[in-house]
């Protein structure tokens, strides 16, 4: 079993502030799962996904509030949230509640504010992002936008990206600055996700905004790729108050 790799967000967030997110590497799935698939929504053996959770449980101080991602802009406050809800962000204000998004090529973004009290992690698929979920998010969240900073986990990144026009269409329905986070190729267009998250943190007045740049897609010996591998796992991101 390979080593288990996270990555730890590099931003100036608060001392009580503790996030990672996790690689493909350092558990026990195999074939295309291979090695630590977090999500059980797969056709990964459920046994394997539980082992692969159970792992985490040396560095996270209680089990996360996992959420059946559905694309979508709903938010929950992780400490009140019942079994398995439908959402695709989460926020905490109560210490050692978990949030967690997962994602294979979709964007994990982390918030926090500078004082320490409030945390969300965003499941920032294509839909959920031009459907305004950072908005959603920021608006649940008891506290100033400008007070929050966020970090932008790996996606999928702009030179893998390739969608239709419809897609860019559609961006830009919700926001004319998107048009500068596509590039044309061929009939089709190259979308900048990270570019965009960071249009809609800025209106929002986040100026404090980390990471991007890691490419899912072209990091196979990383990352989880839905889009490069069809079947294939899920890294989780994650985020709380100590």
């Amino acid at each position: 079993m390979a080593a288990l790799t996270f990555i730890t967000p590099d931003w100036p967030a608060p001392v009580n502030v503790k996030a990672l997110q996790t690689t493909r590497n350092g558990g026990v799935s195999t074939g295309v799962y291979a090695s630590l698939n977090l999500g059980d929504h797969v056709k990964d053996h459920p046994q394997h996904v539980a082992a692969n959770r159970q792992l985490l449980s040396g560095y996270l101080p209680s089990e996360p509030v996992w959420l059946n991602q559905v694309h979508g802009v709903r938010v929950i406050d992780a400490a009140l949230s019942s079994c398995l809800e439908s959402a695709d962000a989460s926020f905490a204000t109560r210490k050692q509640v978990v949030c967690v998004t997962m994602t294979a090529d979709c964007l994990p973004v982390l918030l926090c504010d500078q004082a320490g009290t409030a945390v969300a992690a965003i499941h920032a698929g294509w839909r959920s992002l031009c459907d305004g979920v950072i908005e959603a998010t920021v608006a649940a969240m008891p506290v100033q936008a400008s007070q929050l900073m966020a970090w932008l986990g790996p996606a999928i990144g702009p030179e893998a990206f390739e969608v239709g026009s419809e897609v860019r269409a559609q961006f830009m329905a919700q926001d004319a600055q998107a048009e500068l986070a596509f590039q044309p190729k061929g009939d089709k267009w190259l979308g900048d996700l990270y570019a965009i998250a960071r249009q809609r943190l800025q209106t929002l007045g986040i100026t404090q905004v980390y990471g991007g740049g890691r490419c899912t897609f072209n990091e196979p010996e990383n990352f989880f790729s839905y889009r490069r591998d069809g079947d294939t796992g899920r890294m989780g991101c994650f985020i709380w108050l100590e």
